[in-house]
């Protein structure tokens, strides 16, 4: 039998979603719990890879389970689960059902804020930058609906057989009252350390240490940059994960909180 898990994870504490040696991830965690309610062991199979640091406010995974479920698996999760880790709804689905082969599409929200806070320290990104340019970043942020192939804003491109990403939405929302920005993402695929590169560059073309002219010239190939810069990873979320056969509400969350009062000014 197999089941998705609608989950959503606080990623301060993990060194990303997938079981690496030596280091605590979401995955283990989930999976340790499940073995110790199945007496086997049980894997999970998320619908991506997130890094060390980064939050879900939506993220899908499935497991297998030998016979059919008989009791409240969520409750049992969520009552012994860290308390940065909440199973929303466990769902049945046809045996040939992926969580990570079969979603159509994935979207991210990074969060900045500059003036420090301590209260937004661990849900959104602080940088101690003055007197950016808007609207320059703006205009970067439009032009990644053009972009097909990814790989100078991929970390690792030789791990994929390609780079090409269609990107079906990408918007900067800016609160320049409160200083804070909002910048959303949407694909059908993302590539390692995208997306956190993407705003490395959204944030050097503010400050006017990279034009908007260089950034062509580096997606294009025709400026080769040795060094692949990421933000940081704490303002990250990935918030929705579509799929042809399903519809998974979103939850309200600290990324919701954080959305809403941006939007709202």
């Amino acid at each position: 039998m197999r089941y998705f898990l609608h989950i959503s994870f606080d990623g301060s504490n993990y060194h990303g979603w997938q079981f690496q040696p030596n280091v605590i991830s979401v995955q283990e965690t989930i999976e340790d719990e499940l073995t110790r309610i199945f007496k086997y062991p049980i894997t999970l199979y998320g619908c991506g890879r997130t890094d060390a640091g980064v939050h879900a406010s939506q993220y899908l995974a499935h497991i297998n389970l030998r016979e059919p479920l008989n009791f409240d698996l969520k409750f049992r999760l969520n009552k012994n689960l860290p308390s940065d880790i909440s199973i929303h709804d466990v769902i049945e689905v046809d045996n040939n059902k992926h969580a990570r082969y079969d979603a159509i599409s994935r979207r991210y929200n990074y969060f900045i804020h500059l003036n420090k806070d301590p209260f937004l320290t661990k849900y959104s990104s602080f940088y101690e930058l003055d007197s950016l340019d808007y609207k320059a970043m703006t205009n970067a942020v439009e032009l990644l609906l053009d972009i097909k192939d990814f790989k100078a804003l991929c970390r690792r491109p030789h791990l994929y057989k390609h780079t090409l990403c269609n990107v079906s939405f990408a918007l900067l929302t800016i609160n320049e009252q409160e200083k804070r920005l909002q910048f959303t993402i949407q694909a059908n695929r993302f590539l390692h350390g995208m997306i956190r590169i993407i705003v490395n560059y959204i944030l050097q073309i503010g400050m006017g240490t990279l034009s908007l002219e260089e950034f062509q010239q580096i997606v294009n190939g025709k400026k080769q940059v040795r060094v692949k810069r990421l933000a940081v990873p704490n303002g990250l979320y990935l918030s929705k994960v579509e799929y042809p056969y399903l519809n998974v509400s979103t939850q309200n969350s600290m990324r919701e909180l954080l959305k809403s009062e941006l939007e709202a000014e």
